[in-house]
């Protein structure tokens, strides 16, 4: 059965969310008080609904409490209604709420009211193009508030070193959890050497990755 979420507020970062979310078969419900906005997704979403989401009982006619996922992505244009939207689904019963936030008092805000977990999306394409930029080679995708993979090429400071004389988890308090060399992915151990192009699968909390590169530069 598809994981159903229900996304509220369908500016750039919501349609681009329920494209994205269609696009892993999930079954979105995509909702806006704008009909033009609805009406673009209304080709992505397996359904529509033109309400207003700081109305509760139009917001609990969508059944909040039934979905796997609401998010809440009211843009920065109607911080008031973002932050009435959050209030309500987590009152509605959300089991997993997730509220986008434009500042850190947004974001403060935001949690006090019970949001699960909440994300800036300018912060998080920021510190990408950024990170892109500083370390050749590293990408990473966002797993929780406190969870990044990374995908990161080798340092040459490691290679040629196994990895129980490195300590990486010790050291920089990081996992690895698997090692691509060519077209081979590889189930390291600890008697396994690190090799010239071998790119690093790394599990961490954020920032340790960024940490580790600038501690081996």
């Amino acid at each position: 059965m598809a994981i159903q979420v229900l996304v509220i507020g369908l500016g750039q970062f919501g349609i681009s969310l329920v494209r994205s979310l269609a696009s892993v078969n999930a079954e979105v419900i995509a909702v806006d008080r704008s009909k033009d906005k609805v009406r673009l997704a209304a080709d992505l979403a397996a359904s529509v609904s033109c309400i207003d989401a700081t109305d509760e009982s139009e917001l609990a006619a969508l059944a909040p409490d039934r979905r796997d996922i609401c998010i809440c992505a009211i843009g920065d244009e109607a911080r008031e209604s973002s932050i009435i939207c959050t209030a309500l689904l987590r009152q509605l019963g959300a089991k997993r709420l997730i509220a986008r936030a434009t500042d850190p008092l947004h974001e403060r805000i935001l949690r006090l009211i019970g949001a699960h977990e909440v994300i800036n999306p300018e912060n998080i394409v920021g510190e990408r193009i950024a990170k892109r930029l500083m370390y050749a080679g590293l990408r990473e995708e966002q797993l929780g508030d406190d969870l990044v993979f990374s995908d990161v090429t080798t340092p040459p400071a490691l290679v040629g070193h196994t990895l129980a004389s490195l300590e990486i988890p010790r050291r920089h308090d990081l996992t690895v959890g698997a090692i691509r060399r060519g077209e081979e992915l590889l189930m390291p151990g600890g008697g396994t050497r690190l090799e010239q192009g071998d790119r690093l699968i790394l599990l961490g909390r954020p920032g340790r990755v960024s940490a580790m590169l600038e501690k081996l530069a």
